[in-house]
């Protein structure tokens, strides 16, 4: 039985659908849609997860959540592939780190940012005005620097190798793009940044990420976490 990614639209799971487009691995695809009215994810899916969150795979009796996760358990099944550098490699630590920062330091400090800005959007005025003001503070002493110090750090990093992981695409690249391209689709990324930006053009010419992205871009709500 092959391995079925259970793809929830508009979400992290993207990530592991493009892995394997790139892999050209064997897998089942089943789609589920957001709610229209809550833009969150239907009961069957969140009864699937153990987590109740996106992306998650099921392959024979067992179910697994978690991007990194998933990826490493579906790398494991493509030894050969050179998504994953392995020890002796050059690019190694450099791969390791940045695959890693994905979801501890970028997706950490980004999901604070998200929490902040969504309590602030939806509470009436005045109370919006008094949380902005609080919530600032805690921008300006602690999501803000801490971003910025890893937006700078891969705008160096790929002026010195095209891909996070190196010369090559990897599976960094992968679990990257989505905290990425959230933060490029709020105007993060300027003139200051010319090699993310140029990463971004290398990331949607490959075949695999535009296969991934059809199979995404469906009829729906254009939503994203």
């Amino acid at each position: 039985m092959a391995l079925t990614l259970h793809h929830l639209e508009y979400s992290q799971s993207f990530r592991i659908l493009w892995l394997l487009e790139e892999l050209g691995a064997d897998y089942q695809l089943k789609l589920y849609n957001r709610d229209p009215e809550t833009s969150l994810a239907p009961a069957d899916y969140k009864a699937l997860s153990p987590l109740g969150t996106a992306p998650v795979i099921t392959d024979g009796d067992l179910v697994l959540a978690e991007s990194n996760a998933i990826v490493d358990y579906i790398l494991d099944q493509h030894p050969g592939s050179p998504l994953r550098p392995g020890p002796g490699d050059q690019f190694r630590a450099r791969y390791l780190f940045w695959f890693h920062a994905s979801q501890g330091s970028l997706m950490s400090a980004a999901g604070i940012e998200m929490v902040l800005r969504v309590l602030e959007e939806r509470s009436p005025f005045p109370i919006n005005k008094l949380l902005g003001a609080i919530f600032n503070k805690a921008r300006n002493g602690f999501t803000a620097p801490r971003l910025k110090a890893i937006w700078d750090l891969a705008e160096q990093d790929l002026g010195e190798a095209p891909w996070f992981g190196g010369e090559n695409v990897t599976a960094a690249d992968l679990v990257l793009s989505y905290p990425m391209e959230a933060a490029r689709d709020r105007g993060t990324f300027g003139s200051d940044y010319p090699n993310i930006m140029a990463w971004f053009e290398r990331v949607e010419a490959l075949p695999s990420y535009k296969a991934a992205r059809k199979l995404d871009d469906r009829p729906g709500i254009a939503f994203k976490i």
